[in-house]
């Protein structure tokens, strides 16, 4: 199900569509807000573990567009989000092998929309992020995506370890693409239920999550650069899986 991206604003709107369960991708609030009102909000934010960010009153205006915001601008995000564990049984109940990609903390928009394109192009049954702390699906990740981000199932939980709880617990083998391994990818069976689990630009996969996984991979590479782009890394990942399930089923 999806919606147009929408910029909503009012305290007592924000509460109201927090309460209603729209998805909310990040709210601002203005620095220094005080009131009964706005207690209610961050109380309900806090309950909810909904992102925000403290920003003064210029952002605020050009972001609703109207100076009578009331010091809280929120953005509802354009797709609606699945639930992991419904998902997950929709998936191994289906005649295809599952293929499921985490994305541990993943920053960047476009990044985050070239990932869901390519992800939708090689097959993946369902794209896996944090609520808090990931890049969020607004109006440029739908277009990097190239509208991969209203076809492919999205789902949000509150710890990545969460997700992967859940996948091994259905017999789906985790693999983590790091450089901390002596493993290529190419070394890594893909012809089974899989979910491929990505990290940071900048740090990563967790640690504690890499102590989680089954498997661990990495990219070989020949340059003097030290790592790929995230986004290129995984479409690697994804071409590899889709090339070891495509080879042994011509077998």
């Amino acid at each position: 199900m999806t919606k147009e991206t929408t910029i909503i604003f009012g305290i007592r709107a924000i509460i109201e569509a927090i309460e209603s369960d729209s998805t909310i991708n990040k709210i601002y609030l203005q620095k220094g807000l005080r009131g009964a009102l706005f207690y209610e909000l961050d109380k309900i934010i806090k309950e909810k573990k909904i992102t925000t960010s403290l920003v003064p009153v210029e952002k605020l205006d050009r972001l609703s567009k109207n100076s009578n915001h009331q010091g809280a601008v929120a953005q509802i995000s354009p797709i609606d989000f699945y639930d992991l564990e419904r998902l997950i049984e929709d998936t191994l109940e289906s005649d295809k092998i599952p293929l499921f990609l985490v994305l541990d903390q993943l920053s960047d928009v476009r990044n985050f929309g070239a990932i869901i394109r390519t992800a939708e192009c090689t097959g993946v049954n369902g794209i896996i992020i944090q609520k808090n702390g990931s890049a969020p699906v607004n109006a440029e990740t739908v277009k990097t995506s190239a509208g991969a981000a209203f076809k492919i199932p999205i789902c949000k939980v509150d710890h990545i370890k969460d997700a992967l709880y859940l996948l091994q617990a259905a017999d789906i083998k985790t693999v983590a693409a790091t450089e901390k391994t002596d493993d290529l990818v190419y070394d890594i069976n893909f012809n089974q239920p899989i979910a491929i689990v990505m990290g940071s630009e900048d740090k990563g996969v967790n640690p504690s999550v890499l102590k989680m996984v089954d498997y661990k991979a990495k990219l070989p590479l020949l340059g003097e650069i030290a790592s790929l782009n995230v986004s290129v890394a995984c479409g690697a990942f994804l071409y590899e899986t889709l090339r070891q399930r495509v080879i042994v089923n011509k077998k």
